[in-house]
């Protein structure tokens, strides 16, 4: 088994997962203004990233400058990987690709604990992707523990790049919020993704 092959359901038999749905966790984050290079980037890209339709356009064109535009206002402190093999477990299935990956390291060359957020990118449908996305925060809480930087809580992501969805892992306890948050407007989504990775740094 790979991380694709993980459904809603696989994921919790196998793991001993418990799920708490449609519980929202965020606090209430203050949005981060958008700097004017992506705003006038995704001017241009977002509807022609609907128009074109595919998950690589989606990827590219809306989630992936996004992600970077968070690394930029972290000053470089942590990591960003796309499309990156993440075999933490063979046994257990905890292998294949993410597609996206943040780490609290700023070590750009290879991913290095601690693992905070991974993205899983859709084309369309969000719900197919939790099981996956699910799997992968898993693959990330081990990876942590194997290199000996736990920390108490790794954040999900499914998103199609126009709609937004969050879950976060904490223990064996997988809370999903079943909320939709749309893009734009981006400073929302800006501070909920800063805020995730802010909150895995010590005080």
């Amino acid at each position: 088994m790979s991380y694709s092959d993980f459904t809603l359901k696989k994921v919790k038999q196998t793991f001993g997962i418990n799920t708490v749905e449609d519980q929202k966790f965020l606090p209430q984050i203050q949005p981060i203004t958008a700097s004017r290079t992506l705003t006038s980037f995704l001017e241009e890209t977002l509807p022609l990233a609907i128009a074109m339709g595919s998950e690589k356009a989606r990827s590219e064109l809306i989630i992936s400058p996004v992600l970077v535009e968070v690394r930029k206002i972290l000053k470089g402190r942590i990591s960003l990987f796309s499309g990156v093999e993440f075999n933490v477990d063979n046994g257990l299935g905890l292998t294949g690709v993410c597609d996206f990956l943040l780490s609290r390291s700023p070590e750009q060359l290879e991913i290095e604990a601690p693992a905070v957020i991974i993205v899983e990118a859709k084309k369309a449908e969000l719900n197919p992707g939790i099981g996956q996305c699910m799997a992968e925060m898993i693959g990330a809480q081990k990876f942590n523990e194997i290199n000996n930087q736990p920390i108490p809580t790794i954040y999900g992501v499914v998103t199609n790049g126009t709609v937004w969805r969050f879950l976060k892992l904490t223990q064996t306890t997988v809370t999903i919020d079943l909320t939709d948050y749309p893009l734009p407007p981006i400073d929302s989504i800006l501070g909920v993704l800063v805020w995730m990775v802010s909150d895995s740094f010590p005080p």
